[in-house]
């Protein structure tokens, strides 16, 4: 069955949030800390529902959000770990402190991307568009892995020229994506008898 939906409720505000309604969710989270999202609203006098709230202050109010435009070095990090992460924008935005998930992924469709184009790179792939004097149907297909492969090594080589510290200054970022699940390790160590 699931729960219900948190915005069906009459009476809730849907729209652009008032400074007022701002201001008493800062203070409610500043008296009382961030917990239940659901009952938040009512506790804190505000018509909206909990997901608002809780989007509202992950997305705009928190204190440790960085205000303003991207900068040069923050633009080529997002660039470097986009190739290495894909749109895994919250891992992307765990490596630039005070900015959100969802700001880097509009930042990524509305800038980013014009960018790369623009540098003759496609935004997925980070390979090359177009490269004159290269042959874009190889005749053997042993060209065709060779430069893929010299493609990968560079594209690794950049990726792990991206290392940022928590004070946006550049540092060794030991990234393992080599991730796996599974069971325990339980060593069976045997008692003499």
């Amino acid at each position: 069955m699931g729960r219900s939906p948190c915005c069906e409720k009459a009476h809730t505000n849907k729209g652009a949030w008032t400074k007022e309604e701002d201001e008493k969710l800062i203070s409610y989270i500043k008296a009382h800390g961030e917990g239940c999202w659901r009952s938040l609203p009512k506790a804190a006098g505000l018509l909206r529902c909990g997901k608002s709230c809780r989007l509202r202050w992950i997305n705009y109010l928190r204190p440790d959000l960085k205000r303003g435009n991207f900068t040069a070095e923050e633009d080529e990090l997002i660039i470097k770990l986009h190739s290495l992460l894909g749109n895994k924008w919250s891992l992307i935005a765990g490596r630039l402190p005070g900015r959100t998930d969802n700001e880097i992924k509009n930042y990524w469709n509305t800038h980013i991307k014009r960018k790369l184009l623009s540098r003759g790179l496609d935004p997925q792939t980070h390979r090359p568009i177009d490269v004159p004097g290269r042959d874009p149907f190889p005749s053997t297909p042993k060209q065709q892995d060779t430069s893929m492969a010299d493609q990968d090594a560079t594209t690794m080589k950049m990726a792990q020229a991206a290392r940022v510290s928590s004070d946006g200054g550049y540092l060794d970022l030991d990234l393992n994506l080599d991730l796996t699940i599974s069971l325990p390790y339980h060593s069976s160590l045997q008692l003499p008898s």
